[in-house]
């Protein structure tokens, strides 16, 4: 594999400290960000009362709205965002394919339909321990997902990341045919559907975050575990093997890691693309292919990235109204998408060989 230019190993011994400095500032900007008047130094003093430095002064309700309602979305959105571009990175290490995203294999439709099932039966309304039933469903749907593509890529034991990419076309698009399905058999639920096939983290707290938590932090841990393993899967199988992988197991770990990341992320904030395509994709140019450091890197960006992008939907429109996060989200990587296909038609990885 070849070893990234000198200046190329300077910026990337920074940009992981920059990220990691600029990401708390982000979210504490966007925290103060409202329509109630509530500002900064609110959210500062909330923060001081809730943990017991500074004596009560701020309302119940005012308290509430910062760090309930705010701080908890930001938070959310920032795990969201750190999630779906650390399942990028698997996601185009595996495949080879820098148009990768963590949507390549299913995992995101198999979600949606689980989700539009909870809808129409009733279940997105009902809440269990605080959190609702819907990104249970959603969860379920996405790993049902994951099985099925793994159990047509294996049916003849290929495992390539050809066959997976085609395993995950066909679940894709039958998954979306049963969602269409459903939405014309009960046009009462298409608007519930459809603004969460669209993406929102409006409605969400610390609920959501708890229910995510655990699994972004997993899959995140295998992936880094097995970063130096994807970066030898660069040079192909064979070469792979030769040098101690396992290339079928470590491609089958790698594969549910990112599955779980991008499954748990879409059950609780919906279907919100491009994140896992865009940042990986550019952070790559700056800090290199080493996995390790990319998943790192990427995984902060996507969190500052989401949370903006949020913050952008929630204030855009007048009154009160709110775009969805996944028309934000859309609106910026659409473009870049074009550009990538049109820079890159044939889909090769560009530094991930050697």
């Amino acid at each position: 594999m070849t070893a990234p230019a000198p200046a190329l190993t300077r910026w990337a011994r920074w940009v992981p400290w920059a990220l990691a400095a600029a990401l708390p500032a982000a979210l504490l900007a966007v925290s103060a960000i409202g329509s109630s008047g509530l500002g900064g130094a609110d959210l500062l003093r909330a923060l001081g009362e809730a943990v017991g430095l500074l004596a009560p002064r701020l309302s119940e309700v005012d308290r509430a709205i910062l760090l309930e309602v705010r701080l908890s979305r930001v938070a959310l959105a920032a795990l969201v965002g750190g999630g779906l571009s650390a399942a990028g990175v698997v996601f185009q290490g595996l495949l080879l394919n820098p148009l990768a995203d963590p949507y390549t294999v299913g995992v995101s439709s198999g979600a949606a339909l689980g989700a539009s099932l909870a809808i129409l039966g009733g279940l997105g309304g009902y809440t269990a321990w605080g959190l609702g039933l819907l990104p249970a469903a959603a969860f379920a749907g996405a790993l049902l997902a994951l099985a099925a593509v793994q159990l047509l890529s294996s049916s003849r034991g290929l495992t390539g990341s050809g066959t997976l990419i085609l395993a995950g076309v066909v679940v894709s698009t039958t998954l979306q045919a049963g969602i269409s399905l459903l939405k014309s058999l009960h046009e009462d639920s298409v608007s519930s559907i459809v603004f969460w096939i669209m993406g929102s983290f409006s409605g969400r707290g610390w609920g959501h975050v708890a229910f995510c938590a655990p699994y972004v932090a997993a899959g995140l841990a295998v992936a880094l575990w097995l970063a130096r393993d994807l970066d030898l899967l660069a040079l192909g199988d064979q070469s792979a093997r030769q040098l101690g992988v396992e290339a079928a197991s470590v491609r089958r770990w790698l594969l549910v890691s990112a599955s779980i990341l991008t499954g748990a992320c879409v059950a609780v904030s919906g279907v919100i693309g491009f994140v896992g395509l865009v940042v990986p994709h550019l952070l790559r140019l700056v800090v290199g292919p080493s996995h390790r450091r990319l998943l790192v890197c990427s995984f902060l960006a996507g969190a500052l990235l989401l949370s903006l992008a949020d913050a952008f939907a929630r204030t855009l429109l007048p009154g009160g109204e709110e775009l969805p996060v996944g028309v934000v989200t859309a609106l910026l990587g659409g473009p870049f998408f074009c550009y990538l296909l049109r820079l890159d038609p044939g889909g090769r990885m560009r530094g991930a060989r050697a």
